[in-house]
């Protein structure tokens, strides 16, 4: 194995509200059939989530409870006041952005684990179903208003499809939905490559990657950094997963062998342990904060 370069900026080390010791680190990959969770955020992380997810809850009980402010009394005025209605659908709006936006970020700090399709599902898509709620009722109501006219369908009406598209596929749905087995699988790598659990990323991307030297994390950047720290402090910082070519940049740019990796790789899919322990496959420098 060949020393990692050094990374050309400065290096941060971001803590994590998610973090765990290292005995309690995860060893099962994707398709690990282990009773109970497969990974488990730390208490203040849960209880961040649930905070979080609270606010997310109070965010869309006060779209939809707006949202039936305009069906019972605004849309039952005749003539009906258009400034209130198109106030009361752009604020409906923004409560339900609000709320996807908190329960997202619970998401990342406590994933739902994919052993049950359903709740899986409806954990990570119900921003997207509590959008819809908000906004169904009212849009089908305003086009069907007897105290409405054309243009003032057209108008409030098409604010609100507007405003309802973008509150459910842009902010509610999650398209890339964060797992218990995706966490699991990412940490097992990095700690049975790294020897600990330790990952890299930049402010603006949406992956995170192995070591500091590689070039996607000393490219130009939002503000210059590079940040350091676990898996689960890479998510909650906004990353999405591993950069899907990890094993091209452990072998390249971060002093690992072909076979180290191959040797993880088969620990990981179930096939074989790994060769080496985790203390003989770390790098001879680590990346550390200036």
């Amino acid at each position: 194995m060949t020393e990692s370069p050094k990374p050309k900026k400065k290096v941060v080390r971001v803590e994590s509200s998610s973090a765990k010791p290292s005995s309690a680190r995860p060893e099962a990959s994707e398709e690990s059939a282990a009773d109970g969770p497969v990974w488990t955020p730390a208490p203040e992380a849960k209880s961040r989530a649930g905070r979080l997810r609270v606010f997310a809850w109070a965010g869309w009980l006060l779209a939809i409870g707006i949202e039936a402010v305009l069906i019972f009394w605004v849309l039952r005025q005749d003539p009906v006041n258009m400034w209130l209605l198109i106030g009361g659908i752009v604020l409906t709006a923004a409560l339900a952005i609000a709320g996807s936006l908190f329960w997202k970020q619970a998401n990342r700090l406590d994933p739902a684990s994919k052993k049950d399709a359903v709740r899986f599902f409806v954990q990570n898509q119900l921003g997207a179903i509590m959008s819809v709620i908000a906004f169904l009722p009212l849009i089908v109501l305003i086009f069907t208003n007897k105290n409405l006219d054309g243009k003032q369908k057209a108008l409030a009406g098409g604010i609100g499809v507007v405003v309802a598209l973008v509150a459910v596929f842009a902010f509610g749905a999650d398209y890339s939905p964060p797992s218990q087995e995706q966490y699991a699988a990412e940490e097992s790598i990095i700690v049975q490559l790294t020897g600990t659990d330790e990952v890299f990323w930049v402010k603006g991307g949406s992956v995170f990657h192995v070591c500091a030297a590689v070039p996607d994390v000393n490219k130009e950047s939002q503000d210059g950094q590079i940040y350091q720290g676990s898996v689960a402090a890479a998510h909650e910082a906004g990353k999405d997963r591993l950069v899907s070519y990890w094993q091209r940049e452990a072998v390249n740019y971060c002093g690992y062998t072909q076979e180290q990796v191959a040797a993880v790789e088969a620990a990981v899919s179930g096939e074989a342990p790994a060769e080496e322990t985790p203390t003989e496959n770390a790098p001879a420098e680590d990346a550390t904060a200036e």
